[in-house]
């Protein structure tokens, strides 16, 4: 591809978004998974219940995730959603893995805490598969559960929060990675109630309602490129409607107006190229593309 300034635009070409939900249990992250449109469940967990939706056995080694990856790039499917479910699950699967390549009974048998960084490998290795899916065409959900850690703000005393279940290594690594990062949560109000003598406490009151919170607050961590309202009701329709504006705005992006400057140089000798070689050129970097891709899948079930 030729780069010019007049090939810049504002957005790029938009895939699709990659979520990781995490709450509490049976407050419903598989039900708002596998409402997505035409889902396939990898799972690591038996989280499924009675919902009669497509799914890979449940994978007992980190091999076996890692062949459901591989199954849905390279065969022909009318999988339009990968839900993975869960990442705490996994989490085990991975240190085992870890530890077996590596000689090790156990990943604490790397020595203070040394393994948790060897399992770095194994987790980038996942988010890569899943991020050749997207490129494919999938959207990628990831639950998880959560707990209540403590967070050591560096501009205010310690609290508590709550945090995606996982090691902080890689809950990090799939914080990153994600494009919305969603707490689920009930609605909960606090009222004062009169104890006697002349006391009174505060206390929660839940009304029901799920929530999807996708900015982050002292009470959890959430995160969204999209724009997103800060909460939503815990359901996919509502999540995807308020994701359309960001994609609607990224499809009807036009290049930039920039001025061509002068060329000198090398953007000269560019320019002196032929529409041929130009030609050439595209076809090479969209062949390097897919074989990027092709590499990721090579790489992790090698």
């Amino acid at each position: 591809m030729n780069m010019s300034l007049s090939s810049i635009v504002r957005r790029h070409d938009p895939l699709p978004p990659r979520v990781v939900l995490y709450g509490p249990h049976g407050i419903g992250k598989t039900s708002f998974g596998v409402s997505a449109p035409s889902p396939i469940v990898i799972r690591t967990e038996d989280g499924l219940g009675t919902m009669q939706v497509p799914a890979f056995p449940r994978a007992t080694n980190y091999r076996e995730v890692i062949s459901a990856i591989e199954t849905l790039y390279r065969e022909k499917h009318g999988f339009e959603t990968v839900v993975v479910d869960s990442l705490d699950w996994l989490e085990p699967l991975v240190w085992a893995h870890t530890a077996f390549e590596n000689g090790k009974s156990t990943i604490e048998d790397f020595g203070f805490g040394k393994g948790y960084k060897y399992a770095d490998e194994y987790w980038q290795q996942f988010l890569d598969g899943l991020n050749a899916l997207r490129a494919n065409g999938m959207t990628v959900i990831c639950l998880a559960h959560s707990n209540i850690k403590r967070f050591d703000a560096p501009d205010t005393e310690p609290y508590d929060r709550y945090q995606i279940k996982l090691h902080e290594r890689a809950s990090s690594l799939v914080q990153e990675w994600a494009d919305v990062v969603g707490f689920a949560h009930y609605e909960i109000h606090t009222v004062e109630t009169d104890v006697g003598f002349n006391k009174k406490v505060q206390r929660g009151v839940g009304v029901g309602n799920r929530i999807l919170s996708t900015e982050e607050r002292p009470a959890y961590y959430a995160k969204n490129r999209f724009s997103l309202p800060p909460d939503m009701p815990l359901s996919w329709n509502a999540f995807v409607t308020a994701c359309s504006a960001a994609y609607e705005a990224a499809a009807v992006a036009q290049p930039a107006p920039v001025p061509e400057p002068e060329m000198h140089g090398l953007a000269q000798q560019l320019e002196d190229m032929d529409d041929e070689d130009l030609a050439k050129d595209e076809q090479a970097a969209e062949a390097d593309e897919r074989s990027e891709d092709e590499a990721v899948i090579e790489a992790i079930t090698d």
